[in-house]
């Protein structure tokens, strides 16, 4: 369990026979005075104190504060050696010794209320599974239908998007330009057709010539510095 005396304790009498030699609090027997009563601990009995028993103790055990070392010594100085003794070799007296300590207590009491949250929170989480499942199909449902929809819709604006680039890119308008130049060359072409097959007279064939002239030369001009453009 612990050391309950200083440096200047006396030789322990032999170990009792009664079947403590194989328990695994035995070797700390050993160290028991012989007095009827233990001593008022010194300081190296308070820093070596630790309620864990021997067998468990860890090789650097944690520090035990001077408060909770006062309070185990309160608990033990009143007891008599066959008691400690008793408490170094009966697990089950160990056990309820370490049980009283307050420390103890309030540990178990954290570890009891943190037991009581988790099981609820788990009952909770039990009592919500339909909603969950309910929500689950809710998704199903518009991941299969609404976004279905909208996943056409957004390829449809995707394509329009692609149209309307192509459309306004620089290659497009080049091309779009000699289209016009050569719709306004046919058109000249037929207004001078018409002259020459006396369908209009000589005012209107200069009006509607140098129209379409002036038109065609314009184009042509603007086909030329797009061409010769580095957008082009």
């Amino acid at each position: 369990m612990f050391k309950f005396w200083g440096s200047q304790e006396q030789q322990a009498q032999p170990r009792p026979q009664e079947g403590s030699s194989h328990s695994w609090y035995s070797h700390s027997v050993g160290s028991s005075p012989s007095s009827s009563r233990p001593t008022t601990p010194g300081g190296s009995a308070s820093n070596s104190f630790n309620l864990q028993r021997p067998a468990d103790r860890p090789h650097s055990p944690s520090p035990v504060s001077p408060a909770e070392a006062a309070g185990i010594i309160t608990l033990l100085k009143d007891k008599s050696v066959d008691e400690l003794r008793k408490l170094l070799s009966d697990k089950d007296a160990y056990n309820q010794f370490l049980l009283s300590v307050d420390q103890v207590k309030i540990q178990n009491n954290i570890r009891d209320e943190l037991r009581k949250e988790t099981v609820q929170l788990a009952r909770n989480n039990l009592e919500k599974e339909p909603q969950i499942m309910e929500l689950r199909n809710q998704c199903q449902i518009i991941r299969t239908t609404e976004l279905a929809a909208a996943q056409e819709k957004l390829n449809e604006l995707e394509r329009q998007k692609e149209e309307t680039l192509k459309f306004y890119s620089p290659a497009s308008f080049v091309h779009r330009l000699q289209d016009a130049m050569n719709e306004t060359e046919e058109e000249s072409e037929k207004v001078n057709g018409q002259l020459l097959d006396r369908e209009i007279d000589l005012a209107t064939f200069v009006q509607k010539y140098k129209k379409l002239r002036t038109t065609y030369h314009r184009r042509a001009l603007i086909h030329l510095a797009a061409k010769t453009s580095p957008i082009g």
